[in-house]
Parts: structure tokens; C-alpha cells; sequence
């Protein structure tokens, strides 16, 4: 293979995906219209759709369980997304993803991403568009699906999986959107977009070039936000692209699953140092192909259905990383006042408090996770030292918080600038202590501190 073969095909079977910090609201599936709406046999049907957040129309299959016209219950959904090249028809047409669920009591979504750099919200306009990929599949598409089918409409009820392409997709929308997601899979996935050799043969089409917009390419990738994985059931699946696997069609070396093999290895040993559990299996010699990839949904279903069925809860105590001024995750919201764009991470945050780093002014506003009508005493431990405040967490069962973490950074995370002026991060520590009951007077309570 030719260095012209090599990069063409990591650019078709690889291609990036990034989005923005994204909540489903009420009622978003509105924005989604039915042009057309075909039923291709007893549980498969294909939708035609239009969203104000792609250009043109655009399709999905969706496979219900056997019995669901005659059954009352809601049930479980997989998104399973498609790679590079191929589209919203490919796993049913290549992936025999019909008879790998048949008997299961699930439903599966398989949307359009188009045919490379997917899963994003692109930044410039291509020959089709500029698509907005993660916000219809978050924003419009999930509410849609709930609307329409009978789907156990919570994170316990919702997975998402995929391949190569569609391997990042699933990633990426897990660490981005874990409070939507139980279970996330990725099949020979592109988990770290900074591997050196994907980046060789990155365009600056959806995100940018990398070399003046690190940033934007880190805070879209799985692997700078590995943190964000803790409390679901993950899965990665590759094989290592040396020839004499048992599925391989020709039994050559495979370039393209050499390199996703790297970037999985690379998110299987961060997902290790921060103890997050996950079922890793690397089996070798294998290529990037479809046999393969049947194998591992074969392979993962019968965990996934588990998963489903034992309805885990979302985690006690959550962190979440995210470059975003303004960010959240299971009811917890954070807004930061600083200058440029930057990393920061809320940490081990439940009942008990939180910890939070990065520069500027923090406002945190914890989850309902509180009694209403309480007092608390706060201790915060920042850049401004140790000081105790009393707050009220009132009807909605919230607690909100601001913190000091230092002056801000002059200049965006990871450029020459900011390099140059040295990037400096401050931590953050809160603390709760139950007071005693408050009276819940009509008017706000609540101060800040």
C-alpha cells in the first residue's frame, strides 16, 4: 500500500467526529418532520427525515422487537452507529444487525452521520452543508424516538454503540452525554483523535486545522476525556491489523486497524489509571472489517441486555471534564467568568460536596439531590483560603456555590500564547454539613459566597 492508498483510506474509514456540551430539552423532537416512512419487512423500518440541523433530508432504520405491535411495554433502545463510507443502511445491509438481535427485547436506531467526519457539529461548510451531526442526534433525534416508539425513556434504557467512525461516535457521545447513556461500545473505534498518524490525514473541514485549534480537536476526543466515562458500562473491541486473523477475507496487514488498535490501547490504559472498570478485548490479528465487527456486537449484546435489564442507577458521586464555559452532567451545572477557552473538570460531586479546577470564578449549582428545605453549612477551601458561608437549599433541592480559582488565563489552552505565559490551573474544594430544616417561604432563598 502507497502512502496516496494509506491516506485516503484512514481518511474515509477514520473520519473525526467533535460536538459541543449538549442537553436533551423537552419536547426537542418536535424540531424532527417525517417526509416519508417505508416498512421494509415484519420489524424493520426506514424513516425519511428533515431537521433544521442537517442540510437535506436524512434517513434512519429502526428495528423493533418481535411482538411490539401487540405489546404495551416500553422498551429498551440501542443507538448503534455506522462508520466512514457506509451509512444508515449499513448495519442491516452489511452488519446483519436484524438476525444478531432477533428474540431481544430491545429496539435499535441506526441514524445517518454522513460519510465522514460524523458525529460533530462541523464548523465550516462542506459540499453538503455544514451538518450539525451531535445536535440532531442529542437534541432532536432521542426526543423524536421517544416520542414515536414505546423506549424506556432514561439513561438506564439507553446504550449507544459503533464502529470505526461510528466507534468514536458512540465514545464521544457517552463522555459528552453520560447522564443519557448506560453503555457505551466501541468496535475498532477512532477513540483518540490525536493519534500522530489520524492527524497526518486530518482535514480542517469540520473542526479546524490542529496545528491553531488543539483545543477544539482535545475537547472532542474520548481519550482527553476519559474522566467522564466513570459509571458506564463501556466496552472496546479491536484487533491489531497483523495479518492471519480467522475473519480476514485476504489475511494481509490492515493499516487502518493498526491504527485504531493504537488509539484503543491508548484509552484502554487511561481508562485503567483512573480506575475506571470496562470490558477491553484486543484479539489480534484481524482487519477492519465487517466480519469482525458482527462478531463484536455478537459478542457485547448479551452484557447490554443485562445492563438493561438490572436498571443501574446513575452514580452516587460524578466528574466531568469539559473545555466549555458554561457545562453539566446529571442535574450539576457549572458556570465559569474567565478569558479564554480552557480545560476545566468538576470532581467527585454528590451529597457531601465537590471538588472543581481551573481559572477564573466559579458559580456550581449541585443536582436535586438534597433534602428541600434545609440548611447547610458550606466550607469552601479555594484560592481566597478556608471560609464557612450557610445555605438553603429550598424547594428545588439545590445548593449553589461560588468559588475562586484564581486569574484567569489570558489566552486559549494549548496555544503558543498560552505556553509561552505559562497555563496555570487552581483546585477547589466544597464541603456540606447538614444544619437542620428551614422554612420554605414563597420568596427565594439563598445567597452566595
Amino acid at each position: 500500500m502507497g502512502i496516496g492508498d494509506f491516506r485516503r483510506g484512514l481518511l474515509l474509514c477514520l473520519a473525526f467526529a467533535a460536538g459541543l456540551l449538549l442537553t436533551v430539552a423537552p419536547g426537542a423532537g418536535a424540531k424532527v418532520k417525517v417526509l416519508k416512512s417505508e416498512k421494509l419487512d415484519s420489524r424493520l423500518t426506514e424513516l425519511t427525515l428533515s431537521t433544521p440541523n442537517v442540510d437535506g433530508p436524512t434517513g434512519v432504520r429502526v428495528l423493533l422487537p418481535a411482538g411490539y405491535g401487540s405489546s404495551s411495554r416500553n422498551y429498551p433502545v440501542l443507538y448503534l452507529l455506522h462508520g466512514a463510507i457506509d451509512d444508515y443502511r449499513s448495519w442491516t445491509d452489511k452488519g446483519d444487525a436484524e438476525a444478531l438481535t432477533a428474540g431481544l427485547p430491545l429496539i435499535v436506531v441506526m441514524p445517518d452521520s454522513g460519510p465522514s467526519d460524523g458525529y460533530t457539529n462541523w464548523d465550516n461548510p462542506g459540499p453538503d452543508g455544514q451538518p450539525a451531526w451531535e445536535r440532531y442526534h442529542i437534541e432532536d433525534l432521542i426526543p423524536f424516538i421517544d416520542q414515536r416508539f414505546r423506549t424506556r425513556a432514561d439513561r438506564a434504557g439507553r446504550a449507544v454503540a459503533g464502529l470505526s467512525m461510528g466507534g468514536y461516535g458512540a465514545m464521544i457521545y457517552a463522555a459528552k452525554h453520560p447522564d443519557l447513556f448506560t453503555a457505551a461500545a466501541a468496535f475498532s473505534g477512532a477513540v483518540n483523535l490525536t493519534n500522530p498518524l489520524l492527524l497526518s490525514i486530518s482535514t480542517p473541514t469540520a473542526r479546524g486545522d490542529y496545528a491553531t485549534h488543539k483545543l477544539r480537536f482535545e475537547s472532542d476526543n474520548p481519550l482527553s476525556l476519559a474522566e467522564n466515562l466513570g459509571g458506564i458500562d463501556l466496552t472496546l473491541r479491536t484487533g491489531d491489523g497483523s495479518s492471519g486473523g480467522p475473519l480476514d477475507p485476504d489475511g494481509g496487514f490492515d493499516i487502518v486497524e493498526s491504527v485504531v488498535h493504537a488509539s484503543n490501547v491508548s484509552l484502554h490504559d487511561r481508562l485503567g489509571e483512573l480506575g475506571i472498570g470496562h470490558v477491553w478485548e484486543d484479539y489480534g490479528p484481524g482487519n477492519h472489517t465487517w466480519p469482525y465487527w458482527q462478531r463484536d456486537l455478537k459478542k457485547t449484546l448479551p452484557g447490554l441486555m443485562k445492563r438493561f435489564r438490572d436498571r443501574t442507577p446513575a452514580p452516587k458521586r460524578i466528574t466531568f471534564k469539559s473545555a466549555d464555559s458554561s457545562y453539566g452532567a446529571y442535574g450539576w451545572s457549572v458556570k465559569i467568568n474567565r478569558k479564554a477557552g480552557e480545560f476545566s473538570m468538576l470532581s467527585d460531586a454528590g451529597r457531601n460536596g465537590f471538588g472543581i479546577s481551573g481559572s477564573g470564578r466559579a458559580t456550581v449549582r449541585t443536582a436535586p439531590l438534597l433534602r428541600k428545605c434545609r440548611r447547610f453549612s458550606v466550607t469552601i477551601r479555594d484560592v481566597s483560603g478556608k471560609r464557612k458561608t450557610v445555605r438553603h437549599t429550598g424547594r428545588k433541592r439545590r445548593l449553589e456555590v461560588k468559588v475562586n480559582l484564581g486569574p484567569a488565563n489570558p489566552f486559549e489552552q494549548f496555544t503558543p500564547e498560552d505556553e509561552a505565559a505559562g497555563h496555570h490551573s487552581a483546585s477547589a474544594n466544597v464541603s456540606f454539613k447538614l444544619l437542620g430544616k428551614d422554612r420554605c417561604g414563597k420568596k427565594k432563598r439563598g445567597g452566595h459566597g
